[in-house]
């Protein structure tokens, strides 16, 4: 999934409002989530699982106050249905003033996944290993011959009394293009993983 979509489930008078975004850290869930539950500031719930990285290792599923399992868990059931990485689905309840039970609670948190995931575009995207360039002003010129040598990506950078950048390696190429960054004589390199 590139861009936000939704899904509504409504089940006695409770309104479920599935968001389904590409994401790729906790950090970035937890500014998402934030989000969320400050425009459904009057929601009693928001709910949420995700699911980053390659090997899709990295997972968390929140009830956030609802009856264990009956929100995060059959939300995480979706992420694995449609075998996504890289997603973070979060389902807030507005609460209708019935109470629905743990069944049809996790019906609803599972159909208001489905529905956001089903109403985007899930996206196959190339995998890449996110390096860290720390390096002094002098190793400049040869960092930027390097990126546009290569044509890499470079997602962040910052420029202080020391350059940062990040660059993104494609993985068939990655062994070579840091042995070939090694030579520079300021550069220091840190893997920050693979997304």
């Amino acid at each position: 999934m590139l861009s936000l979509s939704e899904g509504i489930y409504k089940e006695k008078g409770s309104k479920f409002i599935g968001y389904a975004i590409a994401c790729y850290s906790e950090e970035e869930a937890k500014i998402f989530l934030e989000t969320w539950k400050k425009e459904n500031h009057q929601a009693r719930h928001l709910c949420y699982a995700y699911r980053f990285g390659v090997n899709q290792d990295v997972y968390r599923a929140n009830d956030d106050g609802e009856p264990n399992n009956s929100a995060g868990a059959p939300i995480y059931g979706q992420i694995q249905s449609f075998d996504l990485s890289n997603v973070l689905i979060g389902v807030v309840r507005y609460y209708g003033g019935t109470k629905l039970g743990v069944g049809g609670l996790i019906n609803a948190y599972r159909t208001a996944a489905k529905e956001a995931i089903e109403s985007g575009e899930i996206m196959e995207k190339e995998v890449f290993e996110w390096v860290q360039l720390n390096f002094d002003y002098i190793d400049m010129p040869p960092v930027m011959s390097f990126i546009k040598k290569y044509t890499l990506r470079i997602e962040k950078q910052e420029f202080e009394i020391n350059c940062e950048m990040i660059l993104s390696l494609p993985l068939n190429q990655k062994e070579n293009l840091k042995n070939e960054l090694a030579d520079l004589s300021t550069l220091k390199l840190i893997i920050l993983g693979i997304y």
